[in-house]
Parts: structure tokens; C-alpha cells; sequence
């Protein structure tokens, strides 16, 4: 009983979230599903390739999340001192926003993402380039080390678990229902890619939200510390 009630809880969450999953992911995940062919690949084995490898990574993070407590444990004792980093990856993806918002299309750097050549023959005797469905699946297995705090939330959830089969389910029914904002962003892009007005004002919107989520972050972080010293006067 207590398994399906974080399985529920979790996938409820993945539900909920999929607007921030949109917002936070959608563009890498486009760059990486939508790319330019590359060896003859399609966006459905790029996109089938990603989300599955992100699903299993999922599940394998709610494995060892329900599987030891004491790991758990060494990660929130680490936490203060990744907050640095945390803080510096918000001020990035802020000044991404404020970037995407006032120009209305993508750095060159990230629009390169996307663009993938035709890798040449390999020569006799010579190791094989690794194709884009497989670079595509290799990113989702790594999508588990994404400092996302709703990701966090799920995994926490997923703790409780009785034993690491529990918290792989748990996670993985949350990697299905939270996929649904990654797999919307690659289709709007290219439904809207073929109209160059549309293509801008998607781009704005995308920074609008990057901007909207990245000042809530860092602001919700300067609270406490902020009602802490009002408390003091």
C-alpha cells in the first residue's frame, strides 16, 4: 500500500510540474531530439533514445535514493556547500532570459546544439562515430544529475520507499507524467519553426519563463536569510 501511494504521489507530482519541466528543459531537450539528422537518424529514435534512457535514469536515482538513507543523508550535509553553485546557475539562466527576451532568438552557441553533419565513413580497420540516437540516450541517462529541485522533491518522495524497487517505480512513473513538457517543447519548435514571427515570439516567451523562474529562485533563497535579520531589529 505504501508503494502505491508514492508512486501516485510522485506521478501526481510529475503532472503538476510539467509546465517547469517546459520552462527549465524544454530548450535542451529540443536541441538535443530535434536536432539536424545525423547517420540516417530520425527525431522519433533521437526522441525514443532520449526519454527512455531518462526514464531508466530515473529510476535507477529512486533506486539508490530508497536503497540508502545514509547516501541520502551525506547529500542534504553537502547541500550548503553546492549553494554557491546553485545560486551561480540561476544568475546564468537569468541573464539567458534577459538575453532570449530582448533579442528574440537563441545565442549562436546554443542554436550550434542543435546542428549535427553527417559523421564521414569510418575508415577500414577504424572504430565507428557513435550516431546522434545513441548521444541522445547517453543525455537522458544523464538527465538524473539535473539540479532541479523538483526532481529533488520526487526523489525525496521516492526515499520512503520500502526497498529500491519501490523507489525505482516511484521515480520512473514520475519521469513518465513529468515527460509530457519535454516532449511538447520539440513539437511546438517545430510546428513554429517554419514562421519566422512565431519562432520569435516563442523564443521571448521561452525567456520570459526562464527569467520568471530563475528571479523566483533566487529570490526564495535570499528570504530566509532576509526574514531571519528583520527578526533581530
Amino acid at each position: 500500500m505504501l508503494e502505491l501511494a508514492l508512486i501516485g504521489s510522485t506521478a501526481l507530482l510529475g503532472l503538476a510540474g510539467m509546465a517547469h519541466c517546459t520552462a527549465m528543459c524544454g530548450a535542451a531537450c529540443t536541441a538535443i531530439t530535434a536536432g539536424g539528422d545525423a547517420g540516417g537518424a530520425t527525431v522519433a529514435s533521437r526522441t525514443w533514445g532520449f526519454h527512455l534512457a531518462r526514464v531508466l535514469s530515473y529510476a535507477a536515482g529512486g533506486a539508490v535514493a530508497a536503497g540508502s538513507m545514509a547516501v541520502l543523508a551525506g547529500w542534504s550535509q553537502a547541500s550548503p556547500a553546492l549553494r554557491p553553485f546553485w545560486t551561480l546557475l540561476h544568475v546564468a539562466a537569468l541573464a539567458l532570459g534577459v538575453y532570449l527576451l530582448w533579442r528574440g532568438q537563441q545565442p549562436e552557441w546554443m542554436s550550434a546544439i542543435g546542428r549535427t553533419q553527417r559523421p564521414p565513413a569510418p575508415a577500414a580497420g577504424g572504430w565507428q562515430r557513435v550516431q546522434f540516437p545513441v548521444k541522445a540516450a547517453v543525455a537522458g541517462s544523464l538527465w538524473v544529475a539535473w539540479p532541479c529541485g523538483l526532481l529533488q522533491s520526487a526523489l525525496l518522495v521516492a526515499a520512503l520507499a520500502n526497498g529500491p524497487a519501490g523507489g525505482a517505480a516511484a521515480m520512473a512513473a514520475f519521469a513518465v507524467t513529468s515527460s509530457g513538457g519535454l516532449l511538447l517543447a520539440p513539437w511546438a519548435w517545430r510546428r513554429w519553426a517554419a514562421n519566422p514571427a512565431a519562432q520569435v515570439r516563442a523564443v521571448r516567451l521561452a525567456g520570459l519563463m526562464l527569467v520568471g523562474a530563475s528571479a523566483f529562485a533566487l529570490l526564495h533563497g535570499l528570504y530566509p536569510p532576509f526574514a531571519a535579520f528583520c527578526a533581530t531589529l
